[in-house]
């Protein structure tokens, strides 16, 4: 038993960087399948992505220096974040069943909840920032 064990892990040991870049192209391929299907099925999502195809440029243009630029887009990413891990949520929900039930709702609002809290940090980090550029 023990040896099958140590043959087993020299042999996932072996496999070195091939194994190891086998396993980052296997999961660049799922995390575009999982964009597709937010994209697909998510019309939040969707809305989401136009808002930050839409900010994105504007805040590399109204930051001054790199770190402005990297807060207000993260603030623009962490929405898209929070909105795939809530829609991971909706589906996994939905996919044990779609009976009503209290804590399938408390999980569906509690990711609802994060979603707003980062829409709502959108504005809140863009207005710190460019009021100190235009006000400061």
């Amino acid at each position: 038993m023990k040896n099958s064990s140590v043959r087993k892990q020299q042999s996932s040991s072996d496999a070195g960087l091939a194994g190891v870049l086998a396993h980052v192209g296997h999961a660049f391929l799922w995390s575009l399948a999982g964009l597709g299907a937010a994209l697909r099925h998510e019309t939040a999502f969707r809305l989401e992505v136009i808002l930050f195809a839409v900010l994105a440029p504007l805040g590399i243009w109204l930051g001054q220096n790199g770190a402005e630029r990297a807060v207000l887009i993260g603030s623009l990413l962490l929405v898209l974040v929070v909105e795939l891990v809530n829609s991971a949520i909706e589906a996994a929900v939905d996919r044990i069943s779609e009976e009503r039930h209290p804590l399938s709702k408390r999980a569906k609002d509690l990711g609802s909840a994060a979603v707003f809290i980062c829409l709502v940090n959108v504005p809140l980090v863009w207005a710190l920032i460019l009021a100190d550029r235009f006000l400061g």
